[in-house]
């Protein structure tokens, strides 16, 4: 396995506290031998869902080769670099660390060894009971050579793969517990499944004369793909020389799919539950406006993600949509750290505004979230900076006012906005003529399916699935020893005995 380039520093101005995405997980099966290049296309379309690092695994039916470092995929990848990759089969894998540290042993594809020969797995979600299992597995005897949870997948995965993928995925199944959507790369086979819940999004589908697997729809097209199979909660996808097969892991425990996807995760060219995620956010921007009307001048998105809310919110409300900033394409990651006078310029550094379409208006301003609080209120700021008469706050999430621990690395609920601050103090803190989100309700509706599709916990504290109390984004970093867990189940707190 090979490791190459350097990691770009994070300037001070991109740590806001806008929500950090989880991770992008590809698979494709090839006709011939080009399938890292494939999947190296492939994942540029899902480089949203992570930013910290890249890898692909090809198999070329013998062995498993692999390469992965942290950066962006192209700052991992070259021609050079997918020269060494040949192979019909690949998965690949954008990061963002929820679990483990952000070192590159924690870079995915995990790469294991096993009976059946070489294996890679890539994982998106984050496994609540990783702890628990880990130091079950170490008293069994198993060695671990990072500290992502997804290595606990690929051990289990292991042990089982000889007795068959569908054996080896219902052990994984029956043993963890939380979000994954995982894609496994064998000599002889692509396989892909989805937790019991699901949690995290996974779809399936043909590429020509092959397959493939994503997290997200907007992964096929750029590469000649075609989705056809969202997995169901449970689910699991097998590809080999055979063709592509389906077969359920274990029976769903409910569906629970995260909300925020649909509200602000996945790419807005994306489907998802059959709904396109455009249509989607425009119609949470038309019940935003229901909810929460307000006479004012012009509609204005936080862009990128506020843009087809606040179309909903102008067309339902009359009143005109008009940019008030652009974002910068290129203010991202770089090697050179701004000086304290730049850091000082916060979202500046991101958002230039058109002064003239907001001086001495009454503004809508349309975004998806507030976490923390800081953001949106330099931008708050920025629009009273440039001569706005009143600005109105309309957000498309409800309140997040409790942490998510099945795969999104957000504040600690002391940290939260909405949950240390009443709605008239928040409005106070981010310095905005009014303050308005949509309700659980409004944004359900816009999607188009009932309360029960969805895992809705950051905004009511109800957890699908229990939690412990202590977990962190470092959970191996300093493991505790066997004993007892304390953890959340539906907003009370229980004991679990190890």
């Amino acid at each position: 396995m090979e490791a190459t380039g350097k990691l770009p520093l994070m300037t001070d101005f991109e740590q806001d506290d806008r929500l950090k995405e989880e991770c992008g997980v590809l698979g494709v099966y090839t006709p011939d031998q080009e399938a890292a290049r494939v999947a190296f296309f492939g994942m540029f379309a899902l480089q949203h869902r992570g930013q910290e690092s890249a890898g692909l695994a090809v198999s070329d039916g013998v062995r498993v080769r692999m390469h992965k470092d942290m950066g962006l995929v192209n700052q991992v990848f070259n021609p050079e670099v997918l020269a060494t990759l040949p192979g019909h089969m690949a998965i690949g894998h954008t990061r963002y660390s929820t679990t483990g540290a952000s070192v590159l042993r924690n870079a995915q594809p995990i790469f294991c060894q096993s009976l059946v020969g070489e294996i890679g797995v890539a994982h998106n979600g984050n496994l609540i009971n990783a702890r628990e299992l880990r130091i079950e597995m170490e008293l069994e005897g198993e060695h671990f050579d990072s500290t992502s949870d997804t290595e606990i997948i690929a051990r289990i995965l292991v042990r089982h793969m000889p007795e068959g993928p569908e054996k080896a995925v219902a052990e994984v199944m029956r043993r963890c517990r939380g979000a994954y959507s995982v894609t496994v790369l064998t000599p002889k086979l692509l396989l892909g499944f989805r937790d019991p819940y699901g949690i995290r999004p996974l779809t399936a589908g043909r590429r020509g004369d092959g397959y493939m697997i994503a997290s997200e729809t907007c992964a096929f097209g750029p590469v000649g793909g075609t989705p056809e199979h969202e997995l169901e909660p449970g689910e699991m996808v097998i590809i080999d020389a055979e063709g592509m097969r389906f077969a359920m892991g274990v029976e769903p425990e409910r569906k629970a799919m995260c909300l925020f996807e649909f509200i602000y995760f996945a790419r807005p060219d994306s489907v998802m539950y059959g709904t396109p995620l455009y249509s989607a956010r425009e119609r949470m921007g038309e019940n935003l406006a229901l909810e929460h009307p307000v006479e004012a001048d012009i509609v204005v998105p936080v862009p990128d993600s506020g843009i087809p809310a606040a179309l909903g919110y102008s067309r339902v409300s009359g009143i005109p949509f008009r940019e008030g900033m652009m974002k910068s394409r290129y203010i991202h990651r770089t090697f050179i750290q701004p000086d304290q006078s730049m850091r000082e310029m916060g979202v500046r550094m991101k958002l230039t505004p058109l002064e003239d379409h907001l001086r001495g208006q009454r503004v809508v301003l349309v975004d998806d979230s507030i976490v923390r609080g800081t953001t949106t209120k330099q931008i708050v700021k920025l629009m009273f900076d440039c001569g706005a008469k009143e600005v109105h706050v309309r957000i498309t999430a409800p309140p997040i006012k409790f942490p998510c621990f099945y795969g999104i690395d957000m504040a600690s609920k002391g940290e939260l906005a909405a949950a240390r601050m009443t709605m008239e103090q928040l409005t106070e803190y981010l310095g905005a003529t009014s303050l308005g989100y949509l309700s659980i309700p409004g944004a359900v509706k816009a999607v188009g399916k009932g309360e029960d599709h969805f895992c809705l916990a950051c905004f009511s504290g109800n957890y699908p699935l229990s939690v412990p109390a202590d977990l962190t984004k470092h959970a191996f970093d300093d493991p505790p020893a066997v004993g007892e867990f304390a953890a959340i189940s539906h907003g009370q707190l229980r004991l679990i005995e190890s």
